[in-house]
């Protein structure tokens, strides 16, 4: 292997850059060249490579987003699509890609690789943490910090007056940020999409705060799931239990930043990873990190394959909680 091709797709996550970073030392270091794909699948379609060497990426680990840009390219979908993908790769001389995102940047990756015969290795990159094959994902600590520091903020200003805080937080259809903002965050109630929503429950909980003199209450909502968000959530439970409530969705917040030392760290063991799996012979995979140890997963597993949320988080955050 003498040429990669490295790129960033779908939503971005804190902790990219150093991933790139990596990407590009390791790779140059043992005599393979990179060549930056700007904005995903849509910039390998228009052609949009770049040599990348170890000045490029100096001093660029510490930023949140990704300085490759990124996108969202439903033409991939289409298999003619992806072979005039794998047209522009032959032009370029890329023997194979590096994609760093999430489960449809894998999907996409997947399909090219099945169809056109492009050597393709994963890098996990989203805050959602909901890949199959990886302990965490980059941008997923960031994140989870980010909205820590945004619900102690709402606290503070929740004890001034009794108010139920509902609080939305990203994470698609999976409950990782969630389970932990709320049980790091002292929240009263946390809701997710792979627990059913007790609203009757709920509104005991509240009641039973009150009895014992709390006069402000926080509770958590993932985005996914059957309650539709926070809003018709917090409309339905104000109304049951007669306490005024605001609602926070703290949204794309939770994507920028600086990345923490966590994502920095995972992301450059892991881009090194991805460069070695390249010499290693391998493909179609995606590298993770379970228990400090380099994984290998089957791209396709990391979305068939369902990660387990730690919903023991629940019981443990009501217990504290009370």
């Amino acid at each position: 292997m003498t040429r990669i091709g490295l790129f960033t797709s779908g939503g971005d996550a804190p902790g990219m850059n150093a991933a790139i970073r990596a990407v590009v030392r390791a790779a140059v270091r043992d005599g393979v060249e990179v060549f930056g794909i700007r904005d995903g699948y849509t910039g390998l379609l228009r052609s949009d490579l770049h040599p990348m060497n170890h000045r490029s990426v100096s001093n660029t680990l510490q930023y949140g987003g990704t300085m490759l840009g990124t996108s969202r390219c439903p033409a991939f979908h289409q298999p003619e699509t992806r072979a005039r993908a794998a047209e522009v790769l032959r032009e370029h001389k890329i023997d194979g890609l590096i994609a760093i995102g999430g489960d449809g940047t894998f999907r996409g990756a997947r399909y090219l690789e099945e169809e056109q015969g492009v050597r393709i290795v994963g890098i996990p990159g989203t805050i959602d943490n909901d890949l199959y094959g990886t302990d965490y994902t980059i941008g997923f600590d960031t994140a989870i910090n980010t909205a820590l520091d945004a619900i102690d903020r709402i606290r503070d200003t929740a004890h001034s007056l009794e108010r139920i805080h509902f609080i939305e937080v990203m994470g698609r259809q999976a409950g990782f940020i969630a389970l932990e903002v709320g049980l790091a965050g002292g929240a009263e109630e946390i809701i997710v999409p792979e627990m059913p929503t007790d609203v009757q429950a709920i509104c005991d909980n509240i009641r039973r705060g009150q009895e014992m003199g709390k006069h402000a209450f926080i509770i958590i909502v993932a985005e996914g799931g059957e309650t539709g968000g926070a809003f018709p959530l917090a409309k339905r439970i104000s109304s049951l239990v007669n306490i005024e409530h605001r609602v926070t969705v703290l949204g794309h917040i939770q994507r920028g930043g600086k990345p923490s030392a966590r994502d920095r760290v995972l992301a450059s063991r892991l881009g090194v990873a991805a460069v070695n799996a390249f010499l290693d012979g391998q493909s179609g995979v995606m590298v993770g990190e379970i228990g400090r140890q380099i994984t290998y997963t089957p791209l396709e597993e990391t979305w068939t394959r369902v990660k387990a949320a730690p919903i023991e988080d629940l019981r443990l955050s009501e217990l504290l909680s009370t």
